[in-house]
């Protein structure tokens, strides 16, 4: 990548009294890259999300956004800027259809009144775009299966049309097929030239659809690695900051029995 990243995070710390959760991260996103935010639990990825996303401000480093030195101090900051979150637990009405679900907080107004005509269009054409099947645009969400859910939530974040999308473990708890679709999903928003940090604990789903690999322990970087040139055993090494576990046994045992 050689174009200035989209988004950067510069030496970013930040502490919850005396508990320091991150020290001095870096971090890169450029247009049209998923980078794999990865590392075990406490490892402060969640915190790491919740700084860009203006949850929690930063207590010292910098952000920057398209070269330039910002401040995100609430979710408005982040949102105005461009970027979208889609938490784990997605924040879907079930009691609501899909077109309202896509629209919440934003609905068209013509005259004062709700114009539903032109959301059901748009809500159309957006899902369309990105490949998204589902029986109807307005079918209540309690009716949709958990990899659809995961979609619209996802199809909902890009109304704002955001340059950077933090999908917060998307596949977590979906079968293969849904996980499949979603999959997909991550990679038509690449397609579009977006951002995108994942969030996940499957690294085959990381090896499945990520460029780069930032691996977090103990609240600092411990390694950054194109997905194309790393192993899976390398990056497990740097989550668990061992040399040596079961995968890399594994792996040491099969080559053993290949020669």
């Amino acid at each position: 990548m050689t174009s200035a990243p989209v988004l950067a995070l510069r030496g970013v710390s930040k502490r919850f009294g005396a508990v320091q959760a991150l020290t001095d991260v870096e971090l890169e996103v450029h247009a049209g890259e998923v980078v794999a935010l990865v590392g075990d639990n406490g490892a402060g990825k969640s915190t790491l999300v919740k700084t860009i996303a203006g949850v929690h401000p930063i207590d010292e480093g910098a952000i920057e956004w398209e070269g330039r030195e910002v401040h995100i101090n609430r979710p408005q900051d982040a949102q105005h800027l461009g970027v979208a979150t889609v938490y784990q637990d997605l924040a879907l009405c079930d009691n609501l259809d899909v077109v309202n679900n896509l629209f919440l907080g934003r609905e068209l107004r013509r005259r004062g009144v709700l114009d539903e005509v032109a959301m059901e269009q748009k809500s159309r054409e957006l899902l369309d775009t990105l490949s998204i099947r589902i029986p109807s645009v307005r079918i209540p969400i309690a009716s949709l299966s958990g990899g659809q859910r995961q979609v619209v939530a996802i199809a909902r974040s890009l109304i704002g049309e955001p340059k950077v999308v933090i999908l917060d473990e998307p596949t977590a708890a979906l079968g293969v097929e849904q996980t499949a679709q979603v999959l997909d999903l991550v990679e038509r928003l690449r397609e579009r030239g977006l951002g995108v940090i994942l969030i996940s604990h499957n690294m085959a789903d990381v090896r499945a659809v990520a460029d780069t690999v930032a691996v977090l322990r103990l609240g600092k970087n411990n390694g950054t690695f194109p997905v194309q040139e790393t192993t899976q055993e390398t990056i497990i090494a740097a989550i668990t900051g061992a040399t040596e576990n079961a995968v890399t046994r594994r792996a040491a045992r099969t080559a053993e029995a290949a020669k």
